[in-house]
């Protein structure tokens, strides 16, 4: 296999392997097709055991500098390459993803704690992210404009076309190590983009991995670099630096506000936080939806940026509900991320854990009641029920990310609309009724980016149009729709 992303796929380093070998140990950087020794490493730990489980690559400037030249060098070889090699690539990539599926779930619960059968789910979301990558490479396409379609544009042919933007800058967060770094580097490869991908400093290994993998692949060297460090080192490097044409960034509205401030003219995609809630209407049967509620609350921890944090439930029901959304909620398996039994596993840090509490008793302290949880065991945080919850508390106005969930009483689906969008926020809501008026009339008045109606907020298949409005964010996900916010539109004129 040579360079140029053509032939049969490349055999890896022996020295770039990660999964049983002593790169679990010391994890370099990698650049432009290779692992690069860094000046300086950082231990890191698992997030259940407290376990040292790598040393990590923390980037300087002159290394950030080197993925951005690898990058900038890559980029004439990507955007000339023929739609069809770059389906190719990410064809043969999702058939390694499918080899080393147990590689992937494994390292995804190691180094975020998420409970293995929920990695394993988040790996086969990620084997159809580059899947659908793959078939959207082939489909880039513009459009035939009618340009006598008004005076004075007789005798011309028109048309659009798109063409990559360049150098792309990925940030990603730890809660979807694996899929949410597909939801931007695969849309990137199939635009013709490079890629310069920073992971969260907690889960680094599986972008590395990903990056190995893709390589083998075919993908040219200098096409994806994967560079971990400080945020405010390597993060306001890459986004300042000039020869970065987009960013697409996903983590809390603070950062990518930032972001968007030092971008300049770059296109930005930013994905930042939520509250999301649900509104549950008096006519819903309650036993049909209590699992799903449950788990779409619960669910890595509550570790998700749709995760329920706020239920709105109409008060003919509302006893009920609590009732049944309580008993669920105690049969919940807590315990190690490796076994297979576990439902919630340990939070992604201490600090965050400590922050849970206090937002708990908080809100405690201005009326709400507990039903359950509000404990914590080393980092886990028992899943956590409150009622009656002050509108004005930070468990209900601010983004949680942790296992608690607020359930309120209302006395109409307005009201419940209004509570919704009194939030900054504006990710997706969910909204349960059996009444086609309630569900028509809450879609067109919900402040959020997506509606689920009859189905909880946190659903997500991953070519659907994703993303949010207020400080949830900027543009749109899903794989055809990031391709086309890291791409520009050209129109040609022709005149006969």
């Amino acid at each position: 296999m040579d360079d140029t992303g053509n032939g049969k796929m490349r055999n890896l380093n022996k020295e770039s392997l990660i999964i049983g070998s002593e790169m679990m140990k010391k994890q370099h950087l990698f650049i432009n097709g290779k692992y690069l020794m860094a000046q300086t490493y950082s231990p890191l730990y698992s997030p259940y055991s407290g376990a040292q489980i790598a040393e990590v690559a923390f980037a300087n400037k002159a290394e950030i500098e080197k993925a951005l030249q690898a990058a900038e060098q890559a980029k004439k070889r990507m955007a000339t390459m023929p739609l069809h090699e770059r389906a190719t690539i990410l064809e043969r990539f999702v058939e390694l993803l499918k080899e080393n599926e147990k590689q992937c779930a494994e390292l995804i619960a190691l180094e975020s704690a998420k409970p293995i059968k929920v990695a394993e789910g988040e790996v086969t979301r990620t084997i159809m992210t580059y899947k659908l990558a793959a078939e959207e490479a082939r489909r880039i396409h513009g459009e035939t404009i009618p340009m006598d379609a008004v005076p004075g544009g007789e005798g011309r042919i028109a048309y659009t076309i798109r063409q990559p933007l360049g150098v792309v800058v990925a940030i990603t967060p730890f809660n979807f190590p694996m899929n949410l770094v597909a939801h931007k580097v695969g849309p990137a490869i199939a635009a013709g983009n490079t890629i310069v991908l920073k992971p969260a400093t907690q889960t680094p290994l599986s972008a590395y991995f990903i990056a190995e993998l893709l390589q083998k692949a075919g993908l040219p060297d200098g096409a994806l670099n994967v560079i971990t460090g400080s945020g405010c080192v390597v993060g306001d490097q890459l986004v300042t630096d000039e020869r970065v044409k987009k960013i697409t960034f996903t983590g809390s509205p603070k950062v990518g506000m930032d972001i968007r401030k030092k971008a300049g003219l770059k296109k930005v995609t930013l994905e930042l936080g939520s509250n999301s809630a649900l509104i549950v209407d008096k006519d819903v049967d309650i036993e049909s939806i209590i699992s799903r509620v449950v788990d779409g609350s619960f669910a890595y921890a509550g570790q998700v940026c749709i995760s329920i944090q706020r239920v709105y439930v109409h008060e003919e029901i509302y006893q009920h509900f609590v009732d049944q959304f309580v008993t669920k909620t105690k049969d919940l398996k807590l315990g190690d991320p490796m076994n297979r039994e576990t439902d919630i596993s340990a939070l992604i840090s201490k600090r965050d854990v400590e922050r849970s509490l206090l937002w708990i008793k908080e809100a405690k302290a201005l009326g709400a009641d507990l039903v359950t949880g509000g404990v914590s065991e080393n980092n886990i945080l028992h899943p956590t029920v409150l009622l009656n919850v002050d509108p004005k508390a930070k468990i209900s106005c601010q983004e949680a990310f942790a296992p608690v969930v607020l359930i309120n009483k209302v006395t109409s689906i307005e009201e419940a609309i209004e509570l919704v969008n009194e939030s900054r926020y504006g990710l997706q809501a969910g909204v349960y009724t059996r009444n086609i008026y309630t569900a028509l009339n809450a879609a067109e008045k919900l402040e959020v980016g997506g509606v689920m109606i009859n189905d909880i907020p946190s659903f997500r298949v991953d070519h659907m149009p994703y993303g949010g409005v207020k400080e949830s964010g900027i543009g749109r996900e899903g794989v055809k729709y990031a391709i086309e916010e890291m791409t520009e539109l050209k129109l040609i004129v022709i005149k006969n």
